[in-house]
């Protein structure tokens, strides 16, 4: 369920169903960061650590688990995690710890994203369609943004509530909906429309 909800975030997502298994994973392809519980099977998430640590994988590490006692908190991090998060918590705040972690992957300099006839220059803050400028506000820019980052994979409604506007599911989902029909007014064209509805999910936005 985890794996499927960050796939829905626009990670990636290998799964391994045991320690022992992440570990050839770990060797067999590049990985740019784990989560993990500390209860598993065979390895569980503080020996993982180890055994990564010992073998020189040095990429972060967030640790799951249920467990409330702070010495299981000092070993996670003596160990070497880089986080560690006790359950129950909420996807939303794991997207944000992951993403906060893997910053150092974003590249340097100038970043352009496109899709479609849409470029979005993030450092100038500028958007073109058919390389004609739209004017766009900064909530409908931020909200753009979230969608061309994903590449075209869906970006659940609490997600955007979230990351855009900072307010939960339950607060207020018809803003989301409202900005939606804002972009899709200034940037479809009888050619492109690409912001999608997934019903039940979120949206995507996609090259046609």
């Amino acid at each position: 369920m985890l794996a499927d909800a960050l796939g829905l975030a626009g990670f990636d997502v290998e799964v391994a169903n045991d320690g022992r298994s992440a570990l050839t994973l770990l060797h067999e392809q590049t990985i740019d960061l784990v989560v993990s519980d500390v209860n598993m099977p065979k390895v569980n998430g503080f020996e993982l650590l180890e055994r990564m640590r010992a073998s020189g994988i040095e990429i972060p590490v967030i640790l799951l688990t249920a467990r409330q006692d702070k010495a299981d908190v000092v070993e996670g991090f003596r160990t070497g995690a880089d986080d560690y998060v006790k359950k129950p918590f909420s996807l939303e705040e794991l997207v944000l710890r992951i993403r906060a972690r893997l910053k150092h992957l974003e590249p340097a300099g100038k970043r352009i994203l496109t899709c479609g006839p849409i470029e979005l220059d993030e450092d100038a803050h500028t958007v073109t369609r058919d390389g004609e400028p739209v004017d766009l506000s900064p909530t409908e820019f931020k909200l753009l943004l979230e969608l061309m980052q994903r590449d075209g994979k869906v970006a659940s409604k609490s997600l955007l509530l979230d990351n855009v506007w900072d307010i939960t599911w339950a607060t207020n989902v018809t803003v989301l909906d409202t900005y939606i029909s804002y972009l899709r007014k200034k940037l479809h064209t009888d050619e492109w429309q690409g912001i999608k509805t997934v019903r039940g999910v979120g949206f995507s936005i996609v090259d046609k």
